[in-house]
């Protein structure tokens, strides 16, 4: 009998735990379907700001009831604060796997600027037609998003038109601006430099025009990427307060002027890329204080002069130097063999005159592409068929019409004769004697 009463009292015990099961099983289930740990007025604006990117047919409330816990929505990024989920960070387009498709004509709708806690937005190929989508916000709701947002990422979008608000200076704690492959117009705000947080600023293929503003104040930037547009005028003398810089790109554009001293000052710099501009007067002495420099590209530009002015060896990290087609005269200094890391050097369609150093074989050990064409370089190529083998098709030394290769070496040279470029006469006028 004891033991039929035990057993009764353990199946007590046993109904009564399940009980308190099902009971908080309901309870999470209640909680779930009504969203889960989020404030209502941040979910609601949620559903609201992926309707207006992606379109009304999009219904989250039922596809997402819980999005950021056991129903996530791809581009949404959640954290937790005072034990409430917040959105963190929005991706819209096709640019990740996780980011939401647009809408043909997508709209921003007021409620984005209702996600207090947002650090992140991105917005990829979503502006399509020609609209100023970023103008028809006020400045004072994008102020709503000031106090947190750390990176904003506007991309690829052909029908973003306009110029870019003066709002955008307001966002002071940005880390990273990027505003890419837009058709964006006219000159950018003054005040950038209010920005003082930034880390990266890439303003890269887009219609801007006018002067570079001075970015002082900017001491933190790491990356400044300016090209491919149309701006005018000389560089800001106030890059060289840019310290902590790594990555300098106004290349394509029509930046004149002299290269500013005041680049000397880029310590940490790794890439000065100024292409495709009219700078002028000549190689700035300054430049050999850029120790740090690993890639140096001023080509079609109108400096001139010539390139024994720079001490070569205090440059010795560089990889890349590309200096064609800049107006530059005199011969290759033997100094250039101090570059024992470069691999690319660029020197083709100048006036450069000479002999072509034979020791760039031996003494500069990891080069592998060379171009010197369209120069007045003189006298005979004396470099061993291991060297036109590593070079293979990135040796140029055509257009260089007094240039020319041993004839007797034409055998063992076999496929690897340097195009467009004779034999030596001397050699074929000893054959035939």
């Amino acid at each position: 009998m004891k033991m039929l009463r035990f057993t009764k009292k353990q199946h007590l015990v046993c109904l009564l735990c399940v009980w308190c099961l099902v009971v908080d099983w309901s309870k999470a289930e209640t909680e779930e379907s009504e969203g889960g740990p989020m404030e209502k007025t941040e979910q609601a604006a949620l559903y609201s700001t992926i309707q207006g990117f992606v379109g009304d047919s999009w219904n989250g409330s039922y596809l997402f009831p819980d999005p950021c816990g056991w129903t996530p929505i791809q581009g949404v990024t959640c954290d937790v604060y005072d034990d409430l989920w917040y959105v963190t960070a929005l991706s819209f387009g096709t640019m990740r796997d996780n980011s939401l498709a647009c809408a043909e004509i997508p709209v921003i709708r007021p409620q984005l600027f209702e996600l207090k806690h947002l650090k992140s937005l991105s917005l990829f190929h979503c502006f399509t037609s020609p609209n100023q989508y970023l103008a028809s916000i006020s400045d004072e709701k994008w102020m709503d998003l000031s106090k947190n947002l750390e990176t904003l990422e506007i991309r690829s979008n052909p029908g973003l038109i306009g110029e870019l608000p003066s709002f955008i200076t307001n966002l002071t704690n940005l880390e990273s601006l990027v505003v890419l492959e837009n058709q964006l117009t006219g000159p950018l705000p003054e005040n950038v430099a209010k920005l003082t947080r930034l880390r990266r600023l890439v303003l890269s293929g887009n219609q801007f025009t006018g002067r570079i503003p001075e970015v002082y104040g900017l001491t933190g930037l790491l990356i400044l990427d300016l090209s491919r547009n149309f701006f005018s005028g000389s560089l800001p003398l106030s890059l060289g307060g840019l310290n902590s810089l790594l990555k300098l790109d106004a290349s394509n554009n029509n930046l004149e002027g002299k290269l500013p001293k005041e680049l000397q000052s880029l310590k940490n710099l790794t890439l000065l890329d100024l292409r495709n501009n009219r700078f002028s007067g000549g190689l700035t002495k300054e430049i050999q204080e850029m120790s740090s420099l690993v890639e140096l590209v001023l080509s079609n530009n109108h400096l001139a002069g010539d390139l024994t002015g720079i001490e070569w060896r205090s440059l010795k990290n560089l990889v890349v130097l590309d200096l064609s087609n800049t107006g530059l005269k005199g011969e290759i200094p033997r100094s250039i063999l101090e570059l024992k890391k470069l691999r690319f050097l660029g020197l083709s369609n100048n006036n450069l005159r000479g002999k072509l150093i034979r020791e760039m074989e031996t003494e500069m050990p990891s080069l592998s592409a060379l171009y010197v064409n369209g120069n007045n370089i003189s006298g005979e190529l004396e470099f061993s068929r291991m060297f036109y083998e590593r070079m293979g098709r990135r040796l140029g030394v055509w257009g260089n019409p007094n240039l020319c290769y041993h004839g007797d070496e034409s055998k063992n040279l076999g496929d690897h004769v340097p195009f467009g470029v004779n034999r030596c006469k001397r050699i074929k006028e000893d054959t035939l004697a």
